[in-house]
């Protein structure tokens, strides 16, 4: 049981079950399931209690359904934000209450009425944003047996169910030398959740450290695997700093509800690339360029910027042969009516309108027609 609590921990800590998005989807799979699947959970209930199939109906299933549909309709005003009634001294300031999930929530469910007093519970839970633990009824076991059976099939359980080894979405190491390079960060390490590995295989379970010492060989050099090591840091401050005492890293990733947080990080900080409340995302786009920076990479890739990369942007200037006599100001002998010259021309900033162009182009016809003159 402790090993499914820290599953669960590390589902949630991975900020999977927070985004409106996911939890809408969770609650559209659990409304599939109760459709779908309904004549399995009404026979589960008549066996447990001897309901008829309209008591079953009408006390459990349609109220769970009603539920579901509610909950999607207004989640998204239940999970905003709400402003807070301010006082004189914070008049300029912004107040708001933020209803945020509490974590890994534990449901237990009654025999009496197995299935809604078991699912209604699971659909709030799964709308605050939480991971869940269910445990049913012992004594009504054919509803028991029946969610157990079901609810994997319609909810994301971690992706890749309860054997992640057996799971046929769960890849496995390239080759022997990097498996064994791999596992050797492990060695030394508190390990909170996985650690598992198998050699013939080249399989590493899902594996979280924690009270990782910044100096060790797993914060040292690119893990390429199945490892997350978890470094506390104070507050935002001291994460940065953290950040920026290392080579720059490919790509960072911060979650946060608090924009101005994520893009204060962002401009105190070097990256190849960044992603916020999210991984990986910004590979995904064309429009964006991926690449390092520093020890990271160099160049970026994707649509036009892998042109860019790739091509060389050589300068060229033409120039015309008819207007030689501008080019005295530059040959010699030199004096110091032409320095004063070149100072108009090449360090004094003109308007760049059409007026300063014009005024420019003017000037330079006329210095033409004195050097030709020999005036200077």
């Amino acid at each position: 049981m402790e090993r499914e609590v820290q599953r669960v921990r590390a589902a949630f800590g991975s900020g999977r079950s927070r985004p409106l998005t996911f939890r809408r989807r969770q609650l559209e799979a659990l409304r599939a399931m109760v459709q779908e699947r309904e004549r399995d959970i009404l026979a589960a209930i008549a066996a447990d209690l001897s309901k008829s199939e309209f008591n079953a109906y009408s006390q459990e299933v349609i109220t769970v359904l009603g539920e579901i549909d509610l909950v999607l309709e207004k989640l998204p005003e239940w999970a905003a934000a709400k402003p807070a009634q301010k006082n004189l001294v914070t008049m300029l300031d912004e107040a708001y209450i933020q209803p945020e999930p509490l974590g890994v929530v534990l449901i237990i469910g009654a025999w009496n009425y197995p299935f809604v007093l078991t699912i209604q519970p699971l659909i709030g839970a799964i709308a605050a944003g939480n991971a869940v633990i269910i445990k049913p009824s012992e004594v009504s076991e054919n509803t028991a047996k029946a969610l157990a059976t079901l609810l994997p099939q319609y909810l994301d359980q971690e992706f890749y169910g309860e054997n992640v080894k057996e799971s046929p979405d769960y890849e496995r190491i390239i080759n022997l030398r990097h498996f064994k390079r791999i596992r050797s960060l492990l060695e030394g390490q508190k390990i909170a959740f996985g650690g598992e590995t198998d050699e013939a295989t080249r399989y590493i379970a899902p594996t979280i450290l924690t009270d990782v010492d910044p100096e060790t060989k797993v914060m040292q050099e690119e893990i390429f695997g199945p490892i997350l090591p978890i470094v506390p840091v104070k507050n935002a401050e001291e994460a940065i700093q953290f950040i920026n005492e290392r080579e720059k890293p490919l790509a960072f990733y911060v979650f946060s509800h608090n924009t101005k947080l994520i893009k204060r990080m962002i401009d105190r900080t070097s990256s190849g690339g960044v992603t916020g409340n999210d991984v990986i995302m910004h590979f995904m786009l064309s429009s964006l360029p991926f690449g390092g920076v520093g020890s990271s990479g160099m160049g970026a890739y994707h649509g036009k910027h892998s042109f860019d990369t790739f091509s060389h942007q050589r300068p060229c200037l033409l120039k015309s042969l008819k207007r030689e006599g501008a080019n005295k100001l530059r040959y010699p002998p030199n004096s110091q009516s032409k320095v004063d010259w070149a100072k108009l021309f090449f360090l004094k900033r003109l308007n760049r309108g059409k007026l300063g162009l014009l005024l420019l182009a003017l000037l330079g016809v006329v210095v033409a027609a004195l050097m030709k003159a020999g005036c200077y």
